[in-house]
């Protein structure tokens, strides 16, 4: 599996997003799935204290073991987990971030991630707050979520000679274009930052198993997504584009799903994809579809999608 670099870490270039953990899987379903990727190759694993409503990172912990020093663990903190757990204040990441280490198990989390803004704090003390975490070796590197290109810029200010976001995760995907258009991806080569798409295979429909017209799959995602949420997804505008990268993919007899994962990392600025996955047949899927893409057809994925 190659790796690419983030700031001091190397990361897998296909990731494992852990959003799973905790609600479509128990543990025995989450031991396999890191199990799979670890042999496979995969060891970016990416969580967040909301997820499965803190199960997911009990879970990973768990799952990792004795394995933990094979992985490279990244959560996040910021978004509610009920009344009183959120943000971004300095008292809050301090102790989110004890919080997210005892359940995972761990001494240091590899990369903490504030995985929203929080307007009524100043970037700068959470990046204060950030840095003691660093210098206590809590936790090795620092990124941020759903951020624009005025807020990352406003981040590196703010950091000075203290340790700086070095990743942003937005969403990105064929059928998701916006960080090309709104600068992000390419304020991340500015800022020599790493870019995680989140929703790279665009909530399944980029695996190949949904079919545009067709009934979705028992049990996938946007089966059980409810439908004010799956309405976007299931949008004429997005099934058609589906519809012609199938036919494309089928054309050149390579599969979507590989080519959702090479595309994404056709971009240099992109570090690791970081796909969710229920169980180990899908691990391996992604963990072998990464191939390389020529111009001709990067370009061609351009011309359905954009």
């Amino acid at each position: 599996m190659e790796t690419r670099a983030l700031g001091s870490l190397q990361v897998s270039v296909v990731g494992v997003g852990c959003n799973n953990f905790g609600s479509r899987l128990d543990q025995v379903g989450t031991t396999n799935v890191v199990n799979a990727a670890l042999d496979a190759g995969v060891t970016f694993f990416d969580t967040a204290d909301i997820y499965g409503a803190t199960k997911s990172e009990t879970m990973l912990g768990v799952a990792l073991g004795a394995r933990r020093r094979e992985a490279i663990i990244a959560s996040k903190f910021g978004m509610p987990i009920d009344d009183t757990h959120f943000g971004a204040k300095p008292s809050y990441v301090r102790s989110a971030c004890e919080d997210s280490l005892r359940r995972l198990g761990t001494d240091h989390l590899d990369l903490y991630q504030l995985h929203y803004p929080d307007d009524k704090v100043p970037i700068a003390d959470t990046l204060g707050a950030l840095r003691e975490l660093v210098e206590a070796g809590k936790v090795r590197e620092i990124g941020c979520s759903n951020l624009t290109v005025a807020q990352l810029r406003e981040a590196k200010a703010a950091a000075g000679d203290g340790p700086a976001f070095v990743s942003v995760q937005n969403q990105y995907s064929l059928l998701e274009r916006s960080p090309e258009r709104d600068g992000v991806l390419e304020e991340c080569r500015a800022l020599d930052m790493g870019f995680l798409p989140f929703y790279p295979l665009a909530n399944g429909l980029l695996t190949g198993k949904v079919q545009p017209g067709q009934p979705l799959p028992e049990g996938s995602r946007l089966a059980k997504m409810d439908p004010d949420r799956s309405v976007h997804w299931l949008g004429d505008e997005l099934q058609s584009k589906v519809a012609a990268l199938l036919a494309y993919a089928e054309s050149i007899g390579v599969p979507i799903l590989s080519l959702a994962f090479s595309w994404l990392l056709s971009h240099d600025a992109v570090s690791s994809v970081i796909a969710g996955a229920s169980n180990a047949d899908q691990i391996r899927a992604n963990a072998n579809a990464v191939r390389t893409l020529n111009a001709d057809v990067i370009a061609r994925l351009d011309e359905l999608t954009n």
